[in-house]
């Protein structure tokens, strides 16, 4: 029922999808020629301009199935979807553009295309959200449910039977449970054990279910195969938690060798040549707008400094960035000239007697790390990023904090997912290291995005910035 329900979901999509990318264009060509918002001398007509929907509308929905726009919305995150949405057509307009290049046709208005993208992407987006807000409603009242077996008692399945619990929207009901070593009726968060391993083929013939989640502990891996078996023989979906998942990112990256599989222990997305180089080009597009905007704060924060305590204006001091690599990063003086062995083996106090009355006004709101925004345009740093640290810092965490060097694997930056979550300044560095690794195995631009909306509302003015 569920594959069923699935097919007509995704036959759904691509029928909206395409009214979409119709709407869009017809809406772009108004915009363009008809709104009065723009300068209209002599134009191609309208059905002129509706002609290539017929390669259009194919085009784009090859696009989306590429990029995995079809694929079950059930435990998707909604950012990746829309990012997805929004590099589809990216690439859509890139290649609309290049046609009309080699086909020499000047007359097709470039801006028509470039405000249908802006519309195919927005109008999308509201579609997907819609239709995601619509189908969770539906399983918390009981529809399109998912009838799961889960074999195994271990600690991964108590894990995994807490969060659809918590998570009803997801829309999964268990059946039972099927373990070794528990007692039949031992319940786990709301499900019962109704059988042994050995029974799973009966039980799969019996009943109607619709997936099997194997959480089998690393000690019974000999049944796996088995067990597979037995769901295979039953058509039935599987799926694995593996022991091993606390090793392992929760998107690994899958590579192989003449057929052998290698699992990578951390996926980069910012491996990728062409996410680095959005990210990148943001950077020094924003950094540089940025600079602009900010210049009569600087102005006035480097004569305010000037004024109030001798000394320079900027501080520079060794940080640890991408790969390991040192560099300088700059921030406005906040203290009195001391000596820079202190400055870089001690922390910040909240009543420390090295700051100037202007420095601790400027920390408070983060004037100080303006200067960082240099630091961005050479390519030391990124605008969102793990927050680098001083030499003598991360020489001592990577003894003390598991997985704190992985931090190191992209651009450091001037905020970051864990300070936009409250761990900035004197707290938890394992809680910070926590957040730099979600960040690093879960980018995309929209989180960026997200980071520099949340950074520019909350975080700015912090109570642990000493």
């Amino acid at each position: 029922m569920i594959k069923k329900n699935q097919k007509i979901l995704n036959t759904t999509l691509v029928v909206i999808d395409g009214i979409i990318i119709f709407v869009s264009l017809v809406l772009a060509w108004f915009i363009r020629f008809k709104s009065g918002l723009f300068t209209v001398e002599g134009h191609l007509d309208f059905a002129t301009y509706l002609k290539p929907l017929f390669f259009i509308i194919p085009l784009y929905l090859s696009i989306y199935s590429i990029n995995r726009l079809y694929t079950p919305h059930r435990r998707k995150d909604l950012i990746t979807e829309i990012g997805n949405i929004i590099k589809s057509n990216f690439f859509g307009l890139i290649i609309l553009m290049t046609i009309l290049f080699l086909v020499k046709q000047i007359h097709y208005s470039r801006y028509v295309l470039l405000i249908f993208s802006i519309l195919s992407v927005l109008l999308t987006s509201l579609e997907r959200v819609a239709i995601r807000t619509i189908l969770r409603a539906l399983r918390k009242k009981g529809f399109n449910i998912k009838h799961i077996l889960v074999i195994g008692a271990s600690d991964l399945a108590v894990e995994f039977l807490r969060k659809i619990t918590v998570n009803k929207q997801l829309g999964y009901r268990v059946f039972g449970i099927l373990d070794d070593n528990k007692k039949i009726r031992y319940r786990i968060k709301g499900a019962s054990v109704i059988g042994r391993i050995n029974q799973l083929d009966k039980i799969l013939s019996k009943h109607s279910l619709d997936e099997v989640i194997i959480a089998i502990s690393l000690d019974e891996y000999s049944k796996l195969k088995d067990i597979i078996n037995v769901c295979e023989k039953n058509g039935i979906r599987t799926q694995i938690i593996p022991a091993y998942v606390k090793y392992i990112p929760a998107k690994p990256y899958v590579d192989e060798i003449d057929g052998l599989q290698l699992i990578n222990i951390r996926h980069v997305p910012l491996d990728n040549i062409f996410n680095s180089f959005i990210k990148r080009t943001m950077d020094i597009v924003l950094s540089l707008i940025s600079i602009i905007i900010f210049s009569p704060v600087m102005i006035f924060t480097a004569i305010m400094i000037k004024l109030t305590s001798p000394g320079p204006i900027l501080f520079k001091q060794e940080r640890v960035g991408l790969n390991g690599r040192r560099f300088n990063m700059y921030k406005f003086r906040s203290m009195h000239v001391h000596n820079e062995e202190v400055a870089a083996t001690k922390w910040t106090t909240k009543d420390d007697p090295r700051k100037t009355k202007f420095g601790s006004f400027i920390r408070k709101v983060s004037i100080d790390e303006l200067p960082q925004l240099f630091n961005v345009l050479k390519g030391d740093m990124s605008l969102v990023g793990p927050r680098p640290e001083r030499p003598f810092f991360v020489e001592k965490f990577k003894e003390e904090i598991p997985k704190y060097m992985i931090k190191h694997q992209v651009r450091p930056g001037m905020t970051g997912w864990a300070q936009v979550n409250g761990w900035r300044g004197d707290t938890s560095i394992v809680k910070r290291i926590e957040h730099d690794i979600y960040y690093i195995e879960n980018w995309t631009l929209l989180l960026d995005i997200k980071i520099l909306w949340l950074t520019i509302f909350k975080g700015f003015v912090n109570k642990n910035a000493y």
